[in-house]
C-alpha cells in the first residue's frame, strides 16, 4: 500500500461517516468522502482537505463507477466503509412495502454495492472493506423487525465475501454496534423516557457514542 492510498467513506456525511474521516484525517490517513448529500460532504470535504463524489449508494452501478472514479482521484483505494443505513422501528404487521424497499436498499443493497465496487478495484492489490450491521441481527429486540433483517443479511454477505475474496488479498469485516447517537437515532434519544430505558439496558449504561464506532472500525 502506498502513500498515495486512500480510504473511501461511503456515507460520509452522516454521523459514524464523518467521525470517522475526521479520525483518519487526524491520523493522516487520507480519504475520499461519497455519498448522497453533496452539500454537507463538500462542506466535510473542505474541512479536511478531501475530494467528495456523489453517488447513490443504493446504485449499484453508480457505485461501481464512483470507486473506479475514486481509484483515478487517489492512485488506489486500500480501504473503504459503508456508513449508509436507515432505520424504521415498527412491527411487521405495520410495515409499508415502501418502507420495507427503502429500508433494504439503504441497509443492504448499499453494502452489496460496497462490495462489488470496492472488491473489483482491490483485486490487484489487495485491501479493507468494513460494514455496519447492528446488534439487533444477533438479538432479539422488539420492533425491530426490518432493521433486524436487513442487518443480517449484512452479516451473511460479510461472512460469503471473506471467504470468496481472501486470496486476492481483500478482508471483509463487519462492526455490529447498538444503538448509537446520531442524528438517525434522534427519534429516540431525544426521547428522555426512550433514552433513560436505552440506557438502563445497556451494561455499561449508556449508549454509543460515534467514536466507539470508529475505534472498532
Amino acid at each position: 500500500m502506498n502513500e498515495d492510498s486512500a480510504i473511501l467513506i461511503m456515507g460520509a456525511n452522516g454521523g459514524i461517516g464523518s467521525a470517522l474521516a475526521r479520525e483518519l484525517t487526524r491520523r493522516n490517513k487520507p480519504v475520499i468522502l461519497a455519498g448522497r448529500n453533496i452539500e454537507d460532504l463538500n462542506k466535510l470535504g473542505a474541512e479536511l482537505e478531501s475530494p467528495a463524489i456523489y453517488v447513490d449508494p443504493t446504485d449499484i452501478e453508480a457505485t461501481v463507477n464512483a470507486y473506479a472514479e475514486a481509484q483515478k482521484l487517489a492512485g488506489n483505494i486500500y480501504g473503504t466503509v459503508n456508513c449508509v443505513g436507515s432505520s424504521i422501528l415498527k412491527p411487521s404487521h405495520t410495515i409499508t412495502s415502501e418502507e420495507w424497499n427503502a429500508v433494504l436498499s439503504s441497509n443492504l443493497t448499499s453494502a452489496f454495492a460496497v462490495v462489488k465496487g470496492a472488491s473489483r478495484i482491490m483485486m490487484k492489490n489487495g485491501g479493507s472493506i468494513v460494514l455496519i450491521s447492528a446488534a439487533c441481527a444477533r438479538i432479539g429486540m422488539a420492533y425491530h423487525d426490518i432493521v433486524a433483517a436487513t442487518k443480517a443479511g449484512l452479516i451473511g454477505l460479510t461472512l460469503s465475501a471473506a471467504a470468496t475474496y481472501a486470496n486476492r488479498g481483500i478482508r471483509v469485516n463487519c462492526v455490529a454496534p447498538g444503538l448509537i447517537k446520531t442524528a438517525m437515532t434522534d427519534t429516540i434519544t431525544v426521547n428522555p423516557k426512550q433514552l433513560s430505558a436505552a440506557e438502563s439496558s445497556h451494561p455499561i449504561s449508556r449508549i454509543g457514542d460515534p467514536s466507539d464506532v470508529v475505534s472498532a472500525i
